[in-house]
C-alpha cells in the first residue's frame, strides 16, 4: 500500500501556506511577538474564513469533517511561517473534547459556536500529561477548585475546557466567577499560555457517557501529534534558511556552502528530519484508523520530533554563523517555537515514559 496525500490533502496545504506567506510574514510575527494583539486576530479571522475552525467538527454541525491528518497538515504551516494564531486548542482538542465527551444536546449548542467562531476555546489538559508544582483541578458540590498550567490558546478564548484530577471534563466560562486567568511568559512570545486559577468556579460538565479518561487521552494524543506537526514545519524551514545563507554567504573568496562541513552539516539535518514526516502523518492518520495505536505512535512522533527538532534548531543557527543570533534573521523566532512545542504536553524523557507504559515495558522492567 503506498501512503500518501490525496489531492485535496495537498491543495488544503498549499491554500494555508499562500495565505499564511502574506499573512505571517517574519515582520508581522515581530509585531506579534511585541504584542501587537491585532496580528494574532486577524491571522485567526483568516484561519476561519478558511474553515478551518470546523475542520474536524461533522458535516451535520457545519463542520468540514476532515480528520487529525488534515489538521497536522494545516499546523505543519502553521509551524512553518510560526504563525502567531491559535489553531490546535480550537479547531482539533475542543472539537475532540465536545465530540467525544459532550452530551447530544452540548454538541448541538457548542460545535455550531466552535465552527463559527462565536465561541472559541482554550484547553487545559497539561496536568493529565504530567502534574508539576503541585498543578492540577479537584471536583466538587462548591465547583472547581485549584490550578491548571499552561492552557492552550487563552488570549481570545472565550470559554476554556478543563480536566479536573479524575480526568472529567469541563466547560467553563472566561468571566466565571472564581475564575482567574495568569499569562504565564515562556520563551515563545508569539503563542500565548496561562495559569488558570480555579475557586469555587461554576463549570458545566460534559456528561455524554462517554469514557471522559479515553477522551482526555486522546485529547493529548491529538495535541502531541500537533505540537510535533508544527515542529517539523518549523524545522524544514530552518534548515531552508540555512541552505538559502549557505548559497550566499562567502568566506574566504567562497560560498560557505562550498566548504564540506557545511555541507555535512545541512545534509545531516535533513537526513534526520526527513523521516519524521511519514512518522506524524501515520500517528495523525492512527487516531482514526488505528485508533488502538494511537497513543503510543503519538507519543513516539512527539518525542522523537522533539529531539530532531532541537538538533535542526541549533544546527541551522549554527550554519549562519553570528548572524544566527540576530533579529535580523529572524530564526529566533523558529529556534523558541520548536523549544516550546518540545516541553508542552510532556518533554521527550516524559513522553518515552508514557510509550513504555503503553507498551509495558515498565512492567517488565519491575
Amino acid at each position: 500500500m503506498e501512503f500518501g496525500l490525496s489531492e485535496d490533502q495537498r491543495l488544503l496545504q498549499e491554500s494555508v501556506g499562500r495565505f499564511l506567506d502574506g499573512a505571517s510574514a517574519l515582520e508581522r510575527v515581530r509585531l506579534a511577538a511585541d504584542g501587537d494583539a491585532s496580528v494574532r486576530a486577524e491571522i485567526a479571522a483568516g484561519l476561519n474564513e478558511l474553515g478551518l475552525a470546523g475542520i474536524m467538527v461533522p458535516e451535520a454541525q457545519g463542520g468540514a469533517g476532515l480528520g487529525l491528518l488534515e489538521a497536522a497538515l494545516v499546523q505543519e504551516q502553521l509551524g512553518r511561517h510560526t504563525a502567531p494564531a491559535g489553531f490546535m486548542a480550537q479547531a482539533a482538542l475542543a472539537s475532540i473534547a465536545l465530540q467525544n465527551a459532550g452530551s447530544e444536546a452540548q454538541q448541538a449548542e457548542w460545535l455550531p459556536k466552535l465552527v463559527s467562531g462565536e465561541a472559541r476555546f482554550g484547553i487545559a489538559v497539561s496536568e493529565a500529561a504530567g502534574a508539576r508544582e503541585k498543578a492540577g483541578v479537584t471536583a466538587g458540590p462548591d465547583g472547581l477548585a485549584g490550578k491548571a498550567l499552561f492552557a492552550l490558546e487563552p488570549d481570545r478564548a472565550t470559554h476554556f475546557i478543563a480536566a479536573d484530577r479524575d480526568r472529567g471534563l469541563h466547560l467553563v466560562a472566561r468571566d466565571a466567577a472564581g475564575l482567574a486567568v495568569r499569562p504565564m511568559p515562556t520563551i515563545d512570545r508569539t503563542r500565548p499560555v496561562a495559569e488558570l486559577v480555579f475557586d469555587g468556579v461554576r463549570a458545566e460538565a460534559l456528561t455524554g457517557g462517554n469514557d471522559a479518561s479515553a477522551t482526555v487521552q486522546r485529547m493529548i494524543a491529538a495535541g502531541r501529534v500537533l505540537l510535533a506537526a508544527d515542529s517539523f514545519g518549523a524545522a524544514e524551514r530552518m534548515i531552508e534558511k540555512a541552505v538559502d545563507y549557505a548559497k550566499e554567504r562567502e568566506q574566504f573568496g567562497r560560498t560557505i556552502g562550498s566548504f564540506q562541513a557545511v555541507k555535512h552539516m545541512c545534509a545531516e539535518m535533513a537526513a534526520r528530519l526527513e523521516p519524521c514526516r511519514s512518522l506524524i502523518w501515520y500517528a495523525a492518520h492512527a487516531d482514526t484508523a488505528e485508533p488502538g495505536e494511537f497513543p503510543l505512535m503519538a507519543a513516539l512522533a512527539k518525542s522523537h520530533m522533539a529531539e530532531v527538532g532541537t538538533f535542526v534548531a541549533r544546527t541551522a543557527t549554527e550554519v549562519h554563523g553570528g548572524m544566527g543570533f540576530t533579529d535580523l534573521m529572524g530564526l529566533h523566532y523558529w529556534f523558541k517555537r520548536i523549544g516550546l512545542n518540545r516541553q508542552l504536553l510532556g518533554g521527550p524523557e516524559a513522553v518515552r515514559a508514557d510509550a513504555a507504559r503503553l507498551q509495558g515495558f515498565d512492567r517488565a522492567a519491575g
